[in-house]
Formats: structure tokens, sequence, C-alpha cells
């Protein structure tokens, strides 16, 4: 069963049936949004308080820079990021079903479906990236404080996309394949209700948007364990980077996305974008693996 509203969740937890049309998945990603800014704002207060981090220089109401604590930038760097999030969401959405936008471009643009997390991921990096070097703040820094943010709130949009039925679930599920002990709704679900209007047959599908959920607070589990690192910085932001690509790599196999032909090998977009993660993420953490000093490092102790 899917809740594409607010009030669907309400009728079915009460049975009261109240005129409440507001996305679930839309609150789903505005709780994202500020369960992960509480989450990186702690963690720039602490490198802040731990000397790892200076102050954020921020244009002040008489057009002055003035020297702030770089926690106090989050809700303009959550807000930033994501409307450019959302932005590169629909735009990489649109080119992996570019035949669908051809045929009708608004249905394409407006639809209250079908976003590329990767899209959103890319263009919100470039944005704060660009706020942070207008705030003189160290980028890599930002980076690795931002890195256990990230998985948590993409593991708490996917909650967003289980409770609406968007789209982004599996392949049909075999059966044949299923444990004995798992109970059937985590193996197999028809996602009846759902935001997009989509009839999925008996048996159901891979209800993946939990398999992604749990497998990003696991990650996100790991990020925050090593937040402390030793490591240069930029260090804990490749880590992400591996661990979000393994972990899309691995849905994909049982996700239902269109196939691209790119001649020499067949995959989807998400697919490619998962494997430069992982070499990028990789490459990263090797060149980023030497030992800071210990006047260096990200406040270990603090």
């Amino acid at each position: 069963m899917a809740y594409p509203y607010l009030g669907d969740i309400v009728r079915a937890l009460t049975g009261a049936d109240l005129p409440l049309p507001i996305p679930v998945f839309g609150l789903s990603v505005v709780a994202a949004m500020f369960v992960a800014g509480a989450f990186l704002r702690r963690e720039l207060a602490r490198l802040h308080a731990a000397g790892a981090l200076g102050h954020a220089l921020v244009r002040g109401r008489n057009r002055r820079s003035e020297a702030v604590d770089p926690a106090h930038v989050v809700p303009d760097l959550t807000l930033v990021t994501l409307l450019a999030g959302i932005v590169g969401a629909r735009v990489f959405h649109i080119l992996e079903h570019t035949d669908q936008f051809l045929a009708d471009p608004a249905a394409m643009i407006f639809t209250r479906s079908g976003l590329s997390i990767f899209g959103g991921l890319i263009f919100g990096t470039i944005a704060g990236l660009v706020c942070v070097k207008r705030w003189k703040l160290p980028a890599m820094t930002v980076l690795d404080a931002a890195a256990p943010a990230l998985m948590l709130g993409y593991a708490l949009g996917r909650i967003g996309c289980q409770l609406s039925g968007d789209g982004d679930w599996g392949i049909a599920a075999d059966m044949a394949l299923k444990p004995d002990w798992l109970p059937t709704w985590l193996w197999a679900q028809t996602y009846e209700n759902n935001i997009v209007g989509e009839v999925i047959p008996l048996p159901g599908v891979y209800p993946t948007p939990l398999y992604e959920a749990a497998m990003c607070f696991a990650g996100f589990g790991v990020l925050w364990a090593l937040r402390r690192h030793s490591f240069q910085k930029g260090w804990l932001f490749g880590v992400y980077l591996v661990l979000a690509g393994i972990e899309r790599l691995l849905i994909e196999q049982i996700r239902h996305n269109p196939v691209l032909d790119f001649g020499v090998f067949r995959c989807t977009q998400a697919e490619v974008i998962a494997v430069l993660l992982i070499v990028g993420g990789v490459a990263g953490t090797a060149l980023l693996a030497r030992r800071l000093p210990a006047a260096g490092r990200t406040g270990q102790a603090a």
C-alpha cells in the first residue's frame, strides 16, 4: 500500500477522511533536510570548537562581511543545495527519459514523480561548493562534515519514496528466491494507490526504497563513526562516495530503470554514475590516506 498524501496516512491510521492533500514525499524531503541539517550543524560546530574550521565570512545587513560561526550558515547552505538538487534531479531524469520528454515536455517537467538522486547530488554539491567558496570556508573540511548528513538525508528521502510509491521500486519479485524467515512485505509489494497511478500485478516488485534506506542508515553509521579521522581533509567524503556508489550499484541490479545503450555495453544511467563515484572515491581516499600531524587533525578529542 502506498500513501501519496498526508490524508492517506491519517485515514489509514485513524479512519478519519481529512482533506490533507500534502504530498508525503515532499514532507519526507523537508524532514530529511532538517535532520541532515541538524547533523551538519553539529559537526561544523564541533570542528570549529576544535580549531579545525575557522569562521565563515557572510555579508551582513550593512553589506560588509561579518565573521560568524560556520554552523550558522547551515540553513542557507541547506536551502541552496535543496533547490539546486531538485533542479538537478529533474534534469537527470529528463536525460534518462528523453523520448518521453520530447513527446510531452510539460508533463516531464511538472510531474509529481521522477527524480534522479544522482542528478540532485551533483547539482546540490556544486551549488553548495559555490556557497562554501563565497563564505571563505575550506571546501574539503566542509565536505567531510557533510558526508554523514548526506547519507542520512538520502536514507530519509527513500522512506518518502516508499510511502508515496513514486515509481522508484524494483523489478518483479521472484518469490521462489524468498527466504522463509523473511516477511512477504519485505520481498514483494504492489504499492497499491501509488502516486504515479501504476497497477502492479501480483506478487509485486522488490521494495527497493526500503533496501536503500537500510543500506544508507548503515552507511551513515559508518561515516559518523569515522568522522574524527586523522587523515587528510576530504578523506571522509571519499569514503562517502565509495559507500554511495556501492549502495546504488547493488540496488540497480533489482531496480526498475531504463537501460541505456552505449554501444559497447548496456547499463542504466545510475550504474554509470555509481561506478564513477566508486572510482573517484577510492582514488580520493588513497591519495588522502596520509595521516595529518596532531595539530591539523579534525578534532578527534573534541
